[in-house]
């Protein structure tokens, strides 16, 4: 049972699109500098069009990564200060449950469900921009360290099972 691995998902990786959106628009002026210098033979193998096109790829990708980043600060705003609150410590700062449970004043069970109610209503949020977590396989099918980072949240849901439907048991 796959518990909002998409949100999961989004949440974690917020932190670092940023940095990869400036890392690619490095790689784009080292790119384009380095082919503007190129004489002779250089130029046959390293043309143009072939600058254009990687260029064109790169600038895809990152306004995708931005596309991806304001659809998480769009979906959390959406859900209430404190819920917004928890999911933001928790991915965003990192920080421990006894962390949040003492800034927020939580008991340890409210905690718990108030995450499983947010995730849920961030997918939720998500899906009201035109992102249903079905839609983000296709869209970010060509980010592979996303995927793996939802990879990795699938097999942490399935070494866990429910007994009753009460609690969580991970083996």
């Amino acid at each position: 049972m796959q518990k909002h691995v998409w949100g999961k998902t989004l949440l974690t990786v917020y932190r670092y699109l940023e940095r990869i959106a400036d890392a690619i628009d490095n790689i784009i002026e080292k790119q384009a500098v380095q082919h503007s210098s190129m004489l002779g033979s250089d130029a046959l193998t390293h043309n143009t069009l072939s600058l254009a096109n990687k260029i064109i790829d790169l600038s895809e990708r990152k306004v995708k990564l931005i596309n991806i980043k304001l659809l998480v600060e769009k979906a959390l705003s959406t859900l209430n200060e404190k819920g917004a609150k928890i999911l933001i410590m928790k991915y965003f700062d990192n920080a421990s449950c006894e962390e949040i449970l003492s800034a927020l004043s939580l008991s340890r069970r409210t905690y718990f469900r108030r995450i499983n109610e947010m995730e849920a209503a961030f997918e939720a949020g998500c899906s009201l921009f035109g992102f249903p977590m079905e839609r983000l396989d296709s869209y970010l099918s060509g980010e592979d360290w996303i995927l793996n980072v939802k990879s990795s949240f699938e097999k942490e849901d399935k070494n866990c099972v429910q007994p009753f439907q009460k609690e969580k048991i991970c083996l």
